[in-house]
């Protein structure tokens, strides 16, 4: 008789750059998690955006976590590695008719998506039904300025729910999401990379900052077209900026490297701990032996930089 492997959780971050204060505390949520509820916990380097994306910020990052305290199980994958899974997968979608071409500009998609009759950030189906001739017509186009279009998932739903640890039911809007960007520089979605890879790697818990709860439905539908097992979503309060904003670069000294210029690296932990109501816990042993998703505090932490020592 065979035996089922454990499920599992993950980190991706993407490497664009160190990480701060509130991708670690993600990171700790997303372990304390995956290891108090026996699953394996991975890590995976989420560098579609060729762009923006580098291997010695992945190099660092990892540094980061690993003296943060955060162990990892298997190899690291990095999404890079990964394209002829994402390409199947696209095959398999257009196999049954869910994929066409999007030729629209950042700027017809925005304009579009301002109308009236059109859900805030959702796209409006421009190039969804379009004729072979004006597909023709619209793909030279491109082609001449040494673009290619866009690949959509023709989508059959207007939303889908989703199973939230702290939201609950969870229903969100579904559009046809892009699966492969296109222009100059065709890279692989977002949505289509995680999900691919999540179901890939067995990871059927997902932790990560609430901002992201609106993203879940997405990819859930996603999973559902391909045949994927559900996975349960844990989206965890934010680290806020002075301002209230999403905490960024421009707060301060908020990445890891900067905080260590002033602080010990068991100072780090127990802010993290207090952030998520241990204080004055500063070992990663204990965090996890105490640790209880229900006290979790529900609101978002505002971030205060510490003062740097003489």
């Amino acid at each position: 008789m065979s035996v089922s492997s454990p499920g599992a959780g993950r980190y991706a971050p993407s490497p664009s750059g160190d990480l701060h204060f509130g991708n670690l505390r993600t990171a700790v949520l997303a372990w304390l998690f995956a290891r108090r509820s026996g699953r394996r916990f991975l890590l995976r380097v989420e560098d579609i955006d060729t762009q923006r994306s580098s291997a010695e910020s992945a190099g660092r990052q990892i540094e980061d976590l690993t003296l943060l305290g955060l162990d990892f199980d298997g190899e690291v994958w990095v999404q890079q590695d990964r394209y002829p899974a994402y390409a199947a997968a696209v095959d398999e979608l257009r196999a049954r008719g869910l994929v066409y071409e999007c030729y629209c500009s950042r700027r017809e998609i925005r304009e579009a998506s301002g109308a009236p009759h059109v859900l805030p950030g959702c796209y409006p189906g421009t190039c969804r039904d379009l004729d072979d001739v004006t597909r023709e017509r619209r793909r030279a186009a491109l082609a001449a300025d040494n673009r290619v279009p866009a690949l959509r998932l023709r989508s059959g739903v207007g939303e889908w729910t989703v199973r939230d640890f702290y939201a609950g039911e969870y229903t969100g809007e579904v559009d046809d999401l892009v699966l492969r960007r296109g222009g100059q520089c065709p890279d692989w979605a977002y949505n289509l990379a995680v999900t691919v890879d999540d179901a890939a790697q067995g990871v059927d818990q997902v932790v990560r900052g609430r901002d992201l709860l609106s993203s879940a439905p997405r990819q859930a539908y996603l999973a559902h077209l391909l045949g994927y097992p559900e996975v349960g979503y844990v989206h965890v309060p934010l680290v806020l900026g002075p301002e209230g904003k999403r905490l960024a670069k421009r707060d301060g000294a908020v990445t890891l490297r900067q905080m260590l210029e002033h602080e010990s690296i068991e100072q780090i932990r127990g802010r993290i701990a207090d952030s998520v109501g241990m204080p004055g816990v500063s070992d990663m042993a204990e965090l996890l032996g105490r640790f209880d998703p229900d006290r979790l505090p529900t609101g978002d932490v505002v971030w205060r930089e510490e003062p740097r020592r003489e």
